[in-house]
């Protein structure tokens, strides 16, 4: 139950709170005082797409925040849903701050949360009855869905919606493979010669950085030699003669004969002892690197050729070995697929031929389901039509059969006949608004018998009825609000009269600006109100007597039927 509301910010709204109670809520008041707008913040709070232009003029932000209280386990399975706890004590607060920038800031129980997780738990809190549900019920498209609503078919529907997808996926295979059956030969072509290419290369992992290597190698040989020669001149010189390890050689030889006088110098001469090796290594390394050079002129052309096939291949099937190889096993892959493709679009055709199989099943199913429905919707609907001072009229749900698609195999639309002796044609075509509105309130009572939302908003149900029409209608809002809290906008005294809580939604001006406010009416506030929507300018004492015997009159309907 929607407890408690508050608006800041909201239109004409700088501040407003609400305190909602259980039963039949009704919110009165003048054309433009904001009735509207209060049912626009609550679908904000809800999550529902909004405007910036709803932000009062001169604020930077708007904000709306809900309490709701004995919340029930439809909402919280959704809570958990979204990864949300709910509180031990059944409360819930969700709150919605909407900025001039488009930025919005949305909290669960003070929980950061995005808006469509919001709007997926509104639509298990609040159901709202607007003009825009009088629309869709002029639109046959729509119809199928108040249907699969009053069945509560969730589970076949969501069953048939995969079978569908993946008959269609398969399909799509199937036929996709059909279509480029004809590219076949020219397929076949080209993939053997891209094979033949690369399998003709001969790659190997790790080759090319290798040629790279020994072309460089081979490309600055006679310069490397020049240097490494140099290098082992001036270390072993002539014959070993004249060279840096010759000169070591004699300095340690004399500094281990310095070192049996003093043997201070017994460090220094191991030190120049061990450097003299080193050197006389690395005269070996080098004579042995001299000595192994193979260095073939005709080889540096082999090296370019072999690289030019290399980067040929590169360019056209990956940037490196491994990638080329990648390439290979794709298209002998893809070969062998193209080869063997009269076996494959067996299996194709054979796993549509499945998919559709049981995609026909559940549609079937849930055809059943929808029949069922569609004739005790029909009935239900009907009668609460003859309450609402409709007893002529005929009500019928047409369900013809379609090819499947994606709501299923069924063509679902609505028909009346508003009188005796007419053949039932389209609501769009033979419903005034009075009618409408009564369709529409007649089938949201059949819908809300089924669902645990336990907020029901109709916004100005009222539309083009009067008199006896109004009160039956007044009536039936305060039967839905026996089991549930009911919030009604109406313009209309007989339904304002069934209200357990009564607001009044009034404007006014100060400083230049306009500023809305609600206030719960006590029972001579209330007749006040109701005489002046029955009276107009003027609250005369025949207005205030008729709003009084409303008032008395919904009171004691209930108690008589007791």
């Amino acid at each position: 139950m929607l407890q408690n509301l508050k608006i800041s910010n909201i239109a004409i709204i700088k501040e407003a709170v609400i305190d909602f109670n259980n039963g039949l809520n009704v919110l009165t008041g003048e054309t433009g005082a904001g009735k509207s707008i209060i049912i626009d913040a609550i679908n904000a709070v809800l999550g529902e797409r909004t405007s910036r232009e709803l932000i009062r003029t001169g604020n930077e932000f708007a904000e709306v925040s809900a309490l709701f209280s004995d919340i029930n386990t439809g909402v919280k399975s959704v809570l958990e849903e979204i990864g949300l706890d709910s509180e031990e004590d059944r409360t819930l607060h969700i709150m919605r701050k909407i900025f001039a920038d488009g930025k919005n800031v949305c909290k669960i129980n003070g929980q950061s949360v995005t808006v469509s997780m919001l709007k997926k738990l509104g639509r298990a809190l609040i159901n709202i009855h607007g003009q825009l549900d009088n629309q869709n019920l002029l639109n046959e498209d729509f119809h199928i869905d108040y249907i699969d609503a009053f069945a509560q078919d969730d589970v076949y529907k969501n069953e048939y919606i995969l079978a569908y997808g993946d008959y269609k996926e398969a399909e799509r295979k199937y036929k996709s493979f059909i279509e480029n059956e004809s590219e076949k030969a020219r397929k076949i072509d080209i993939l053997t010669y891209q094979i033949e290419e690369i399998e003709a290369a001969d790659i190997k992992t790790g080759e090319y950085n290798g040629l790279i290597k020994r072309r460089n190698f081979l490309q600055n040989a006679e310069a490397l030699l020049s240097y490494v020669n140099a290098a082992l001149q001036s270390l072993d010189g002539e014959n070993g003669e004249g060279g840096a390890v010759s000169a070591l050689s004699f300095a340690a030889s004399s500094l281990q004969n310095a070192a049996e006088y003093d043997d201070t110098l017994k460090s220094v001469s191991e030190t120049l002892t061990d450097i003299s090796y080193s050197l006389s290594d690395c005269v070996s390394e080098l004579n042995n690197f001299l000595f192994s050079a193979d260095i073939d002129p005709k080889e540096l052309d082999v090296i370019e050729e072999r690289l030019s096939i290399l980067e040929t291949v590169f360019k056209k099937y990956g940037e490196t070995e491994e990638k080329v190889l990648e390439y290979l096993e794709n298209a002998q892959k893809e070969l062998e697929e193209i080869t063997f493709s009269d076996q494959i679009k067996e299996r194709l055709k054979a796993e549509a031929d499945e998919k559709q199989a049981v995609m026909q099943r559940t549609a079937d199913k849930l055809s059943e389901i929808r029949k069922k429905a569609s004739i005790l919707f029909a009935d239900q609907v009907s009668k609460e039509l003859a309450f609402l001072e409709m007893p002529s009229i005929v009500f019928k749900v047409v369900r013809n059969k379609t090819e499947c698609n994606e709501n299923g195999q069924d063509e679902i639309y609505f028909l009346i006949s508003a009188n005796i002796g007419e053949e039932p044609k389209a609501l769009s075509k033979i419903a005034s608004g009075g009618e409408l509105s009564r369709v529409m309130l007649a089938i949201k009572n059949v819908l809300a018998a089924g669902d645990e939302i336990q907020t029901l908003i109709f916004d100005e149900i009222d539309t083009g009825v009067s008199g006896r029409t109004a009160q039956k209608i007044g009536i039936k809002l305060k039967e839905v609000s026996l089991d549930r809290q009911v919030l009604c906008v109406t313009h209309l005294a007989q339904i304002a009269a069934f209200a357990d809580s009564h607001y009044l939604i009034s404007k006014s001006e100060k400083d230049s600006k306009t500023f809305t406010s609600v206030m719960p009416l006590e029972y001579s506030e209330r007749v006040n109100e109701l005489s002046r929507i029955i009276g107009g300018i003027e609250n005369t004492d025949i207005s205030k007597q008729a709003a009084a015997e409303l008032i008395d009159f919904a009171n004691n309907y209930f108690l008589d039927k007791k």
